[in-house]
């Protein structure tokens, strides 16, 4: 089927029909005499003449331009045909004179000229599709602005310039839409426009007008110019229909007068509008300025699941008048037609747009890419709708380029079919037809799949939910209804629903939410009676309801989404602490849907490199709008590890590992931002940031839990302590370092409008909270060698640098392993080593005979930790390579290589660490503490902990 695709450069002609052949061989012959008759040399030899035909046979346009310009057969002008150069560089050479019938006639033999131009170039494989497309709207543009600069003049010769209020020269803004925004315009397309300038004020002629007139009559004259019939035609089709208020709305208006009427009057398919437009013509600069006034229209700060409304009711509207002037082969507007992958694309771009501006791509192909790049439509989609758009693009083209019609239909008669089938490189018209056929049944199929999900918005629900949400609504249900419906006990869930409908955000909605609220909560009652706790899963869905009905379009993505419902019903069924995230931050809805959720960024640099490029998308870099982005960066990321480790796509250990890389790189990002905004205040220091910040405990571990805090060290060069910034507000070194670990550790833990980052702990800093919040390299290092505690030195074994200078960290690093593989007295240690973990578990161990505390319990994961903490301090100057890991399962494996355990120890150890991780994991998942019942497989594991930590000398 792709065969089609194939480029006809090479290609020879086609066997023609009789009749075909009889039309080229009169035709060619007539040019030929035509250009004998006006004495125009036509050389038809080195491949000329196969060039013509071949022109001849796709269109008659070109024919009828050829007989109108003969000139252009000549040696000169077919090298102007040839040419790779578009139009706009020749424009400049049209000179329109003051005659507006001349200069009406010279831009329609310009325009003739170069379409004949894009015609001979595309049939003779000189151009792809997109050169085409591109080279076709730039030749509108070169028109525009010609026949806009004629305009201006006429006009300003009579009354002036127009002025704003402050006497500033203005201009007119030529917004073009469609595919001429897109730069992909067809060859007879009309030409979308939107007429626009930037203030009130006057011209200030000697008759002056008032703005609001003098555009009026200046868009006039430049519709006029290339609209107007002659006996030379057309020069181009302008639509003016997009206006605000179409027909009825004035052919120009300032620019605040656009962006209320988008802002109180703009309708859905005017942000599909919006999606290509751009300055075509007139002030580009002040265009700009009208797109980035009119960006919140189109693109919303949110995902915006609304924007499936707009498309229905865009799409309704078209199948309308397909039936009505029956259609249905349309290449445009027909079932698999152009516009349903226009639709497919920019439903993504208007969803996910606002929140990445990488999607807000005007080109379909290019929008298409950018889809695929970001993985909102996957690669086998993709390439499909690709290689239909091209093949119903091309098809579109030369239907077209046939007698320079403005229409989308394809010829009736049998002999233009096979004229646009040979020209197309096909053997004949059922060929071609087939092709056809095969890539629309795929577009159709891909459009249904995206505008009616099978259980989405359409789909009918039990009558007996409708009734039973109705019953709610009047006030009439009763908890024996709910158990009846599958909900028992059905008293809480009576109650809370009940009091939905009442609740101010409901009854604040619009009429249209209301109905969408109406059409959701059955299709919630069925997904929460179908998942595995009904009663928990419905209370919760009705507080996320509750938290989102005044955004709607979290409803509309609930509504039309059947798999997000699915999903989130099994999710607030099976984890509470998921839930919870999700109606706190229902933005964690899309992770819920979202198709790349097996896509995690996984690695630190991974992950570092998504938040940058998240932060890249914000529209103004400002500290506030960072911080939020990055907290709602992690909660995403933290919430897909929750979801895999729920799913059972990722164990304990991986995902505790990856939280932790999640933890490294936020705090990368913080500082960053921290030491950003100081230096904009104090400037730098000399000679580096000689700064860098520890991670102890279960961040530096490599071990962290969903709902863990970070245990924070904060280390400075004490080259710099008495060094002064060089900003306009200096500061000392010490205090330098002290503002930024300030300002970092607030940064982590301020609450936002998207939730707290993390709780910072920094008592394990030396002298604990008695000491400094930031320390020098020499204050750290002489504590940690002279004053530290057995036990700080166990914390320091799982110590790595997070974030930092990297010379200051390499440093750390030294000095860290400097401390630790001092040699040791073996009983000393141990005796060390256990003292401190019995008094831990007599302090914090929740253990009784029923219930099995996983981290503090006899067994637990805190005397794995502590067994091999002992085991590295003890023989840390022997095996030195123990000390370049921190994280308990790798420290494991370590231990054994280095014959420190046993196989037999190492794999009690490994099993237990990786089993307890995951109930602890998931104790927290459900919101409970990490305690967990005790069970025949918990006693034996905890048994074997005990029995090889006893083995090895710890008495715990």
């Amino acid at each position: 089927m792709n065969g089609y695709l194939r480029h006809n450069a090479a290609m020879p002609l086609l066997a023609e029909s009789p009749a075909l052949r009889a039309l080229i061989d009169d035709r060619y012959a007539e040019l030929v005499a035509r250009c004998r008759a006006v004495g125009v040399p036509l050389h038809d030899d080195a491949g000329v003449a196969e060039r013509i035909r071949r022109t001849i046979l796709a269109s008659d346009f070109a024919f009828d331009t050829w007989l109108r310009q003969p000139q252009l057969l000549a040696p000169q002008g077919l090298e102007r045909l040839r040419s790779g150069n578009d139009a706009g560089t020749r424009i400049e050479a049209v000179r329109l004179v003051a005659d507006e019938t001349e200069s009406l006639a010279l831009l329609r033999r310009f325009r003739h000229a170069e379409a004949l131009r894009l015609v001979f170039r595309d049939v003779n494989g000189l151009d792809q599709l997109s050169e085409t497309l591109a080279a076709t709207s730039t030749l509108y543009e070169a028109l525009l602005g010609a026949a806009l600069g004629w305009s201006e003049q006429a006009l300003a010769a009579r009354y002036g310039h127009s002025r704003d209020h402050d006497g500033a020269l203005q201009r007119m803004v030529v917004v073009g839409f469609g595919k001429l925004g897109g730069s992909e315009l067809n060859f007879s397309s009309d030409i979308d426009l939107v007429l626009a300038y930037p203030q009130g004020g006057q011209s200030d002629g000697s008759r002056s007008l008032d703005n609001s007139e003098y555009f009026v009559r200046l868009g006039r004259q430049l519709v006029r110019l290339l609209n107007e019939p002659t006996s030379d035609g057309i020069c181009a089709r302008v639509d003016l229909r997009l206006r605000p208020f179409g027909n009825a709305g004035r052919l120009a208006l300032p620019f605040p007068a656009m962006e209320q009427y988008y802002q109180s009057e703009g309708r859905d398919w005017e942000r599909y509008a919006w999606i290509k437009a751009r300055p075509v013509a007139g002030d580009r600069h002040a265009g700009k300025q009208l797109q980035e006034l009119l960006r919140p229209f189109v693109y919303r700060k949110y995902l915006d699941y609304t924007a499936f409304a707009g498309l229905r009711e865009m799409k309704s509207l078209i199948d309308a008048e397909v039936a009505r002037k029956d259609l249905a082969d349309n290449l445009k507007l027909g079932p698999g037609g152009i516009r349903e992958i226009e639709f497919v694309v920019q439903l993504t771009q208007l969803i996910r747009g606002g929140r990445e501006p990488s999607l807000r791509v005007r080109g379909l192909l290019p929008a298409l890419t950018a889809c695929e790049a970001r993985g909102h439509i996957g690669a086998a989609r993709a390439k499909a709708l690709r290689e239909a758009y091209v093949v119903l693009r091309r098809v579109e083209n030369r239907v077209q380029m046939l007698r320079d019609a403005q229409t989308h239909d394809i010829p009736d008669d049998a002999l233009s079919r096979e004229r646009i089938a040979l020209g197309l490189g096909h053997a004949s018209w059922s060929e071609l037809a087939e092709v056809l056929s095969h890539h629309r049944a795929i577009v159709s199929e891909e459009f249904a799949a995206v505008l009616m999900p099978q259980g989405g918005r359409t789909a009918s629900v039990p009558v007996a939910d409708a009734v039973l949400w109705q019953e709610v609504c009047a006030g009439t249900s009763h908890a024996a209804a709910f158990e009846a419906s599958g909900f028992a006990p059905g008293a809480e869930v009576a109650e809370a629903l009940m009091k939905l409908p009442q609740a101010a955000a409901v009854r604040a909605m619009s009429a249209q939410s209301r109905e969408r609220l109406d059409r959701l909560m059955p299709q919630l009652f069925i997904a929460a009676r179908e998942s595995t706790a009904p009663v928990p899963c419905l209370l919760r869905l009705c507080r996320l309801v509750l938290a989102v009905a005044r955004r709607s379009s979290y409803l509309a993505l609930l509504e039309e989404q059947p798999s997000a419902r699915k999903r989130l019903a099994g999710l607030f069924a099976g984890s509470a602490f998921l839930a919870e995230r999700v109606i706190a931050q229902p933005l964690l809805l899309d992770d819920v849907l979202d198709p790349r959720i097996d896509q995690l960024p996984l690695k630190r640099a991974d992950i570092s490199a998504e938040i940058t490029r998240v932060l890249a998308t914000l529209d103004e870099r400002e500290a506030e709008a960072e911080l939020e982005r990055i907290n709602e960066f992690k909660a995403s990321i933290a919430f897909r590890l929750g979801l895999a480790f729920n799913d059972g796509r990722a164990d304990a250990v991986a995902t505790a590992r990856r939280l932790a890389a999640l933890a490294e790189s936020v705090v990368l990002a913080v500082m960053a931002l921290a030491e950003r905004e100081l230096i904009a205040q104090h400037g730098r220091l000399p000679e580096g940031s000689g700064f860098a910040v520890l991670g102890y405990g279960s961040l530096g571990g490599e071990e962290l839990g969903f709902a863990s805090d970070l245990d924070l060290v904060f280390v400075y060069d004490g080259k710099h302590a008495h060094a002064m910034s060089d900003g306009v507000r200096p500061l000392e070194g010490a205090r330098w370092y002290q503002r930024l670990v300030q300002r970092v550790v607030n940064w982590l833990t301020v609450l936002t409008r998207a939730g707290r980052l993390y709780e910072v702990d920094t008592r394990l800093r030396p002298d604990g909270s008695k000491g400094l919040l930031v320390g020098s390299l020499d204050a750290f290092t002489a504590y940690q060698k002279s004053r530290a505690w057995t036990w700080e030195h166990q914390a320091l074994l799982r110590a790595r640098p997070v974030a930092g200078d990297a010379a200051l960290t390499a440093e750390l690093a030294e000095v860290r392993r400097q401390v630790l593989a001092v040699p040791r007295d073996r009983t000393a240690v141990l005796q060390e080593v256990s003292s401190m973990r019995q008094r831990w578990r007599a302090e914090r161990d929740r253990s009784d005979a029923r219930q099995f505390d996983l981290k503090q319990g006899h067994g637990g994961l805190l005397d794995i930790e502590f067994a091999l903490q002992g085991l590295v301090l003890t023989y840390a100057n022997e095996y030195p390579a123990l000390l370049a890991i921190t994280a308990n399962a790798a420290l494991i494996d370590a231990c054994r290589e280095a014959g420190l355990l046993d196989a037999g120890q190492a794999a009690v150890f490994t099993t237990a660490h990786a089993e307890l991780l995951r109930r602890a994991l998931a104790c927290t998942l459900d919101l409970r503490s990490r305690i967990a019942p005790r069970d025949s497989e918990l006693e034996q594991i905890s048994a074997a902990v005990r029995e090889v930590t006893g083995a090895l000398g710890l008495a715990f």
